[in-house]
């Protein structure tokens, strides 16, 4: 089979904009209707490209998922096809989490509304344990890496170890155990010669724009980050240095730098330090927050918008609680996501001749064995303050439901949506039973 024409810029934007718009599941389901669209359906990219783009930018800091669509929308139309694909593929859940975060400090006290964030929050207890399960089966396929996510979540659980130093660590293993003990670790696949079927194919000549060079990096890095810190700055002089909205744009700039592993990994970092340092919101909130972004499209790590938002609604300073709030979403949701950008960027040209290597490979096998560890801190987490009301009393009902979903989710290949809006409306049943 030939490969079908190049898409045109403006047919790559509509399929940007539906994923954008369909992308429910979180990564896992992203990525698969990316590969069904990009690899099987429309033949853009090769499988073994594919794959590779992944598997880097699962080794990258940020959201995996937005971080693969733009390297495929670079891939195909240079920097501003990546530009697109990535602002597409988060803008519908950042403007509709918006609408939803209103909604929620609005009218969150209504007793039915609180009814159902209390049935949601057993269900997101239950897909984070069901993302142990499925990472952990696809991931920990040598007695060394169950080893390290076992160690990952001791170390972060009894010992409440840094969260970055966590994951250096493991990559640290990674890279000098698959020097010194390359049998330790599978073998990196290499790219082999196929019948081209794909636009991009896996062994195509490699496009101009795909080669580094040092005069395109200094342009990338010294763009990306004049648009990284310009609200940053704007806000301190606007604001003062001291104002919630600086203190969002540098903590979420530095939570951006450590988010291996997309949401979940990353949400026992920020939830701690936005809880308990500087007070944006409570664990209870938290947990909603976590249960809204997983009923939108788009990276689930949009949660971390929700804690701007209600950071700035909390603590809003001169301004308006509604404005406040805006412009902390915003600045949340613009120091997550362009670091993303400058990492694919300006590293996408390298990775594109790296594929094979095996060191990187090593790295990644062992940073991702801790993030099923780290996961399954977050799951605990989550457990502790769903289940327990007391130290001594349980939620019987809230653990029926987590029970319930999670086989659901296993057993039955229930959809993530269908979950959600089934506890929602367990949660309203069970407020109007008074149980």
């Amino acid at each position: 089979m030939s490969a079908s024409s190049h898409p045109t810029f403006r047919e790559a934007l509509r399929f940007w904009l539906k994923l954008g718009l369909i992308s429910f599941g979180g990564p896992s389901g992203q990525i698969a209707i990316m590969h069904t669209e990009l690899v099987e359906k429309k033949k853009w990219i090769g499988e073994e490209r594919f794959l590779h783009a992944l598997n880097y930018c699962m080794l990258l800091p940020g959201p995996e998922a937005t971080q693969l669509a733009t390297y495929c929308g670079w891939l195909l139309h240079r920097t501003w096809g990546g530009i697109a694909a990535g602002v597409l593929f988060v803008l519908p859940s950042s403007l509709l989490l918006w609408l939803l975060s209103y909604v929620y400090v609005a009218f969150g006290q209504i007793a039915w509304i609180a009814a159902a964030f209390a049935g949601l929050k057993p269900a997101v207890t239950a897909i984070v344990f069901a993302a142990v399960w499925r990472i952990g089966q696809r991931t920990l396929k040598t007695g060394l890496l169950a080893t390290l996510a076992a160690a990952a979540f001791v170390a972060l659980f009894f010992f409440h170890a840094p969260f970055p130093a966590v994951v250096a660590t493991a990559g640290a293993i990674g890279f000098v155990g698959g020097k010194f003990f390359p049998r330790w670790f599978p073998a990196p696949a290499m790219p082999t010669a196929t019948i081209n079927t794909a636009i991009i194919d896996d062994c195509a000549t490699s496009a101009g724009h795909t080669r580094p060079s040092w005069s395109r990096a200094c342009k990338v890095l010294a763009v990306s980050l004049a648009l990284w810190w310009t609200p940053v700055l704007a806000a301190g002089l606007s604001q003062g240095w001291h104002s919630t909205l600086v203190q969002q744009g540098f903590f979420f700039s530095k939570a951006a730098l450590v988010t291996f592993g997309g949401a979940y990994s990353v949400l026992p970092y920020v939830g701690q330090q936005a809880v308990e340092t500087y007070s944006w919101l409570s664990t209870a909130q938290m947990l909603d927050g976590l249960g809204l972004a997983e009923t939108t499209p788009g990276p689930l790590i949009m949660v971390l918008q929700f804690v701007g938002f209600l950071g700035g609604w909390h603590q809003p300073g001169t301004l308006s609680p509604l404005v406040a709030a805006t412009l902390g979403a915003a600045m949340t949701t613009w120091t997550t996501f362009v670091p993303s950008f400058l990492f694919i960027f300006l590293g996408a040209p390298h990775i594109e001749q790296l594929r094979g290597v095996a060191w990187l490979n090593h790295t990644l096998s062992t940073v991702t064995a801790a993030i099923v560890g780290v996961i399954l801190n977050l799951a605990v987490w989550f457990e502790l303050h769903v289940f327990f009301l007391t130290q001594s009393a349980v939620d019987w009902f809230a653990l029926a439901i987590c029970a319930t979903a999670f086989v659901a989710i296993q057993r039955f290949k229930v959809g993530v949506i269908a979950i959600i809006f089934a506890s929602a409306l367990l949660g309203v049943v069970r407020y109007g039973f008074g149980l």
